[in-house]
């Protein structure tokens, strides 16, 4: 196990009737507020009253704005900051699924900077200070509810990028399952396999090759995200269901799964984000196309890695590993079939050219240069 630092500063609220705690939350920071939000669907479920009632309760006041986007953009976070700015709030409050609180977090740095927020994305600037957040989370998949990374899309260059700092850790995030009753059934398959490939990226890169309990602790939550994400689909309001995959989604990528595994990268969610740039794919679709593509070339290298993870998840018991990794390929891109989530670039319409270059003008931003256009094309040569 390699020298780490643990640091979560998140505060989590779990459960049932929880969000009407959100006003007293807020009121510890300040007195007021910019609320955000998507494109309606909190209104239409019931948690947008809960949250403006909670903070009437406590005497806050607020600005509110509304439209972010699924894959959020720079454009409406520059709104966000403008208007932060303009109406002096002391706290932001993002009530929705990651694109939201993701959104919400590069308002809080650059409502505090006179520069352009994008230049934290290009690697110019860091995050010292931000105002604080909080969030009622209504869509798991991201993690990011207890995590400082956040990712917006630059729509006038097509880059979608993502940094990640202290001060952009949430103050408190709010989790009430049955928030996510209400989601469509491709979301919750998408955030399923956003939660899976948040574990299997460092799970497969990792530097250290002796992680015992790094594996069983990803292992463990990968096979549990893979037999409820049917059932859920299924039973959308089943409650034990809902709180599984709502923490599970949250443990997934809040910095305690890669504790101790040394250096690793994100190979999976660079190659993730330009689809999403270039095509608005969702992103939990373009990360099971991005595993189907990526997988079979680490299993050149690393197939008894492949071999481990298909006994744990699947109870593939093969003793070859080249047979046990293809196995285990291959029980992944079926259960990503069965849940209807795409794993070729066809199936999104993709430009192999155009998707390929824009991967390689990301790749070194991400710490990944061997990521060219020729090594894109190759990888997913089977896929267009």
């Amino acid at each position: 196990m390699q020298n780490f630092v643990y640091r979560n500063t998140t505060k989590i609220i779990f459960g049932r009737n929880t969000i009407p705690q959100v006003g007293e939350e807020c009121r510890k920071i300040g007195k007021r507020l910019l609320l955000l939000y998507g494109k309606g669907s909190v209104k239409r479920n019931g948690v947008y009253e809960q949250v403006v009632r909670s903070l009437d309760d406590a005497g806050l006041s607020r600005v509110e704005l509304d439209g972010v986007k699924a894959n959020p953009t720079l454009a409406h976070t520059h709104l966000g900051i403008e208007l932060a700015k303009k109406e002096n709030v002391d706290l932001v409050l993002a009530v929705g699924g990651g694109s939201v609180i993701d959104e919400a977090k590069a308002i809080c740095a650059g409502a505090c900077v006179d520069h352009d927020v994008w230049d934290f994305y290009m690697q110019k600037a860091a995050v010292v200070k931000a105002l604080p957040l909080i969030d009622v989370l209504t869509m798991s998949a991201t993690g990011t509810e207890m995590n400082g990374g956040t990712v917006i899309t630059n729509e006038a260059t097509g880059v979608k990028l993502g940094m990640g700092f202290d001060a952009l850790y949430p103050r408190t995030s709010i989790l009430d399952p049955e928030t996510l009753y209400s989601i469509p059934p491709e979301q919750t398959a998408y955030g399923c396999i956003d939660a899976t490939t948040h574990l299997l990226e460092g799970y497969f890169t990792g530097e250290d090759r002796s992680t015992p309990l790094q594996d069983r602790y990803a292992e463990g939550i990968i096979r549990t995200l893979v037999e409820i994400a049917g059932p859920m689909m299924d039973n959308p309001r089943d409650y034990s269901l809902r709180s599984t995959f709502m923490w599970g989604a949250t443990l997934a990528w809040n910095g305690t799964a890669p504790s101790g595994i040394g250096n690793w990268s994100t190979p999976n969610h660079l190659i993730g984000h330009s689809m999403s740039s270039l095509y608005d794919t969702p992103h939990g679709a373009s990360l099971s196309i991005a595993l189907a593509a990526w997988m079979p070339w680490y299993a050149k290298s690393r197939p008894e890695r492949l071999r481990q993870l298909g006994k744990a998840v699947f109870d593939i018991h093969e003793a070859d590993p080249s047979r046990a990794a293809t196995q285990t390929i291959d029980a992944f891109v079926r259960w990503f079939q069965s849940l209807g989530s795409p794993t070729t670039l066809k199936e999104i319409d993709a430009d192999p050219d155009a998707f390929a270059e824009n991967v390689a003008l990301c790749a070194p931003l991400w710490g990944l240069p061997g990521y060219s256009k020729e090594f894109i094309l190759e990888l997913f040569r089977g896929s267009c």
